[in-house]
């Protein structure tokens, strides 16, 4: 449930704030907050429907058990302590042991109907749901407390006054209890910051927002703290993913430029290309193959992949546009033997369409196997086809959280782009991705009297010289074969081809 060590998206220290922090323990949260949620206080979780609120509050409690220790109750209003317990059946979190084992209480606010007049009338109170609460924490020896979901007892008040007067009373008590609580309610919209009764965010120290907007291909889930008394916060939406493991942030905003660097240099597995390239890659540098479809992306990851088996390295291949056996077939025809790497167990090979999952479930499978497999070389091919279920600025974040999970764990790596001009000025430079990355190796199309051509040039190469040279290449059983550069002729990248 935790953020795996030096994990960019794990908690980030804040020294300057003034009220304690408590860690929420939920991965990426705590970064967002500077630490946790604020100690001893009640903090708002607003959000529209399936934006996982409850899964939130549930989240909350189960870290404070499992990670530190610390017994949890969960006032359920809207569903019963059953129905919790069944929704929550497919998380890592085993409620009805920890109910055996005392560390876990509900309180079942749910309404019944003979109290219904009262509310009406606008004589009821909460004073006897406090007292509940009061026993169960003490009883349990709890420090967080979840109550889920507000909405479902304050639809019932008539008066705006009597809700703001009645959560100013649950929040004191649960200050006095010196709990940290988590109350859930729900939002207008998620286009609006306006909870339903539009006073819930004022008796709170901290509100925390969840949506699930529209997106290209699907729905995108987004957490924003919107405010945090007492100390500073990270501001703005950031994406995140609901797995069997529950919410897992993905904040973009809480990336540092602190990765180690190294003059270590890895082989392409192309002796000329590492000529261009003055000697190779950088162990910690990432590099994009960018070109149009057939004019060898895939051959060049599929070196890069040989290049690591050679050197006795690890090497992951995410494969985003072909099956398995075809990548297999493919590099046979070049002379890469791709089962026999996987048998040494130098390489993992995982092919997966971008429609199958959002992109958070990616980025977090992704993170997952860097550190099961721990591989010296991770291949994304190809990273342009994510753009199939993001618009531009999701994919952006995608690949900027991409990248610095495998700079921070210094994972040499290849990104293949593909371009939609077949020659010409369509280039990765056009994508926004360019200035993500440390090397750019364009593939091209060269159109000559007799036929076309392949070329390939070292555009870009942070931290090193490199040959500025169009090459030409050829394709056969043996992989690539770089010879002569295009010397009569000019003009071969923007598409202008000149005699020279």
């Amino acid at each position: 449930m935790s953020s795996p060590p030096n994990d960019p998206a794990g908690p980030i220290a804040d020294s300057e704030h003034n009220v304690p922090r408590l860690p929420t323990g939920i991965p990426g949260v705590d970064a967002l907050a500077f630490g946790g949620l604020p100690k001893g206080r009640a903090t708002l979780i607003c959000g529209t429907s399936a934006s996982g609120k409850t899964v939130f509050s549930v989240q909350f409690l189960a870290c404070g058990i499992a990670e530190h220790k610390e017994p949890g109750v969960f006032v359920a209003f809207e569903e019963t302590p059953q129905d919790i317990r069944e929704n929550m059946a497919g998380f890592d979190w085993p409620i009805p042991e920890w109910e055996e084992q005392g560390v876990w209480r509900f309180v079942d606010a749910g309404l019944r109907p003979d109290e219904e007049e009262h509310l009406v009338a606008g004589d009821f109170n909460l004073e006897g749901l406090r007292t509940r609460i009061k026993h169960a924490v003490e009883s349990t020896g709890a420090k967080r407390v979840a109550l889920d979901s507000l909405a479902a007892i304050f639809t019932r008040f008539p008066d705006a006054g009597v809700v703001r007067r009645e959560l100013a009373r649950m929040t004191a008590g649960l200050k006095e209890l010196g709990v940290t609580a988590v109350l859930t309610t729900e939002l207008l919209n998620s286009e609006e910051d306006t909870t339903r009764f539009e006073v819930e965010e004022y008796v709170a120290d901290a509100v925390v927002m969840l949506r699930n907007h529209p997106s290209v291909a699907r729905r995108r889930r987004t957490l924003e703290v919107l405010k945090l008394r007492g100390g500073r916060h990270k501001t703005g939406e950031h994406a995140f993913s609901i797995t069997g493991e529950g919410i897992h942030a993905i904040p973009v905003g809480s990336l540092a430029l602190t990765q180690p660097s190294t003059d270590r240099r890895v082989s392409s597995g192309s002796k000329q290309l590492d000529e261009m390239c003055s000697g190779g890659f950088f162990q910690d540098s990432v590099t994009i193959v960018s070109g149009a479809t057939g004019t060898g992306k895939t051959l060049t990851a599929m070196q890069f992949l040989k290049g690591a088996a050679e050197s006795g390295e690890r090497a992951l291949f995410l494969g985003f546009e072909e099956s398995r056996p075809q990548l297999v077939r493919n590099a046979k025809s070049w002379g890469i033997d791709l089962e026999k790497m996987e048998d040494d167990g130098l390489l993992q090979i995982h092919c997966q369409l971008p429609e199958s999952v959002s992109l958070e479930i990616h980025q977090i499978t992704i993170k997952q196997m860097l550190d099961e497999f721990r591989p010296q070389r991770l291949v994304v091919d190809s990273i342009t086809a994510m753009k199939r279920v993001a618009d531009e600025g999701y994919y952006r974040d995608f690949v900027l959280g991409l990248t610095s999970s495998i700079k921070q764990r210094q994972v040499a790596g290849l990104y293949t782009s593909t371009t939609d001009e077949l020659s010409g000025v369509s280039t990765v430079t056009e994508q926004n991705i360019s200035t993500l990355t440390d090397a750019i190796i364009l593939l091209r199309y060269v159109e000559e009297p007799d036929g076309v051509a392949r070329g390939i040039t070292v555009l870009k190469m942070r931290g090193s010289g490199h040959e500025k040279s169009v090459r030409r290449f050829e394709i056969s059983s043996r992989g690539m074969q770089i010879m002569e550069p295009f010397d009569h002729l000019s003009g071969i990248l923007g598409g202008r081809r000149a005699q020279a």
